[in-house]
């Protein structure tokens, strides 16, 4: 995954999927650009007019969570 900020557009880019070809866009909420692939997986996600919608466009926190599986006795 790739987080991408473009201060010069004010536009965020999430990449879940590198290297995929776009097969459809969808703007699911106004400044909010979904793309799809041919399978109809999200691929990545456009942010426009960012600093409008984003507190710290500058900060980004990531974590993930792990669970523990229980074994049977």
């Amino acid at each position: 995954m790739k987080v991408l900020y473009d201060s010069k557009t004010d536009t965020l880019n999430v990449i879940f999927k590198e290297n995929t070809r776009v097969a459809e866009s969808d703007e699911d909420k106004p400044g909010v650009i979904l793309d799809y692939d041919h399978d109809g997986n999200l691929i990545s996600l456009e942010i426009l007019d960012t600093s409008q919608r984003i507190t710290q466009t500058r900060k980004i926190e990531f974590e993930t969570i792990e669970y523990q599986t229980a074994t049977g006795s």
